[in-house]
């Protein structure tokens, strides 16, 4: 197995090994009814002019957040929620697709979540030893060998590469969001806020959305209800309808990270990000990742054209 490399919110595979395959076109759709319900439940938004990325001194100014600029979107269509188990499951069964962590034979999973034996012999990521290379862990078994999706079939898929997502998009006729598309439904209406629902963390003392509570790898006091994922349709929605777009599970977008590489950009933090470590669950701040790469906190949210043809 490689020696996993260091990264902030979600470990990746470097050197990526498929990054050929993101500049070609996904593969041909096939007509399947599970995938026109798939694609069938989309919010549609009418786009417009907004106010995208932050200045905000608590940010990342090295990922890109800022400035803060207008930006212009199209009426476009996008999930109220990550692709589910459930819905994955439907995709695997219809097309035989083998994720990529089932072809490299391991991916990322939070120490936490191991077994002490699981743990012990899972090589660590240098620089964040809470993230470990776990062989046999995949979308079916998320925390590796011995555990399962089973009772969790409404929580978001997850170890789900961007090339993944795309396989998932083309069977589904629908495509990932790109990221102005992404923060423009995220924000749910609200023009300059840190959170989709406002600028405090916990209004009223509240939670919502799911986060790391507590102390910072040590302990999670699950105070949000949650210590790994939760269900997709989980706390508010925001104005647009839309469910967990901060916290939960970091979602790939279409876009690259930066036009010098092949990272793909992913936003939206997720159950892992804590202030003292990575406050990256504002709907302005944003990470990057190979497109060959999978964790136990990298799922994804389908979009579309207005005009697909699916009804």
């Amino acid at each position: 197995m490689p020696v996993p490399t260091e990264s902030c919110c979600a470990p990746g595979r470097e050197p990526a090994t498929t990054v050929l395959a993101i500049g070609g076109p996904p593969p041909a759709r096939r007509a399947d009814p599970a995938a026109e319900r798939a694609a069938r439940d989309l919010v549609e938004l009418a786009g417009g002019r907004f106010l995208m990325g932050t200045e905000d001194p608590d940010g990342f100014p090295a990922d890109g957040e800022g400035p803060v600029r207008e930006a212009v979107v199209g009426a476009f269509r996008i999930a109220p929620t990550t692709v589910t188990n459930a819905r994955f499951a439907s995709f695997v069964k219809a097309t035989g697709h083998v994720t990529e962590a089932e072809s490299f034979g391991f991916s990322f999973v939070f120490a936490g979540f191991l077994t002490p034996e699981l743990g012990a012999r899972s090589p660590a990521v240098a620089g964040t030893p809470w993230w470990r290379a776990v062989e046999g862990a995949h979308w079916r078994r998320p925390e590796g060998p011995g555990s399962s999706f089973a009772a969790r079939q409404d929580h978001p898929v997850v170890h789900v590469s961007w090339n993944d997502a795309r396989a998932y998009c083309a069977w589904s006729g629908t495509r990932l969001p790109t990221e102005p598309e992404w923060e423009f439904a995220a924000r749910g209406g609200l023009e300059g806020r840190r959170y989709p629902w406002g600028d405090e963390l916990r209004p009223d003392g509240r939670y919502m959305c799911n986060i790391w509570n507590g102390d910072f790898p040590r302990h999670n006091t699950r105070a949000d209800g949650y210590a790994g994922t939760a269900p997709a349709k989980s706390f508010r929605p925001n104005g647009h309808g839309l469910y967990n777009t901060v916290g939960n599970v970091w979602e790939w977008s279409a876009d690259r990270f930066s036009a010098a590489g092949p990272e793909r950009a992913m936003r939206g933090g997720s159950h892992m990000c804590h202030d003292s470590y990575c406050n990256r669950y504002r709907v302005a701040a944003r990470t990057r990742n190979t497109p060959d790469s999978s964790a136990g906190n990298i799922g994804f949210r389908v979009a579309a054209d207005v005009h697909t043809g699916v009804r």
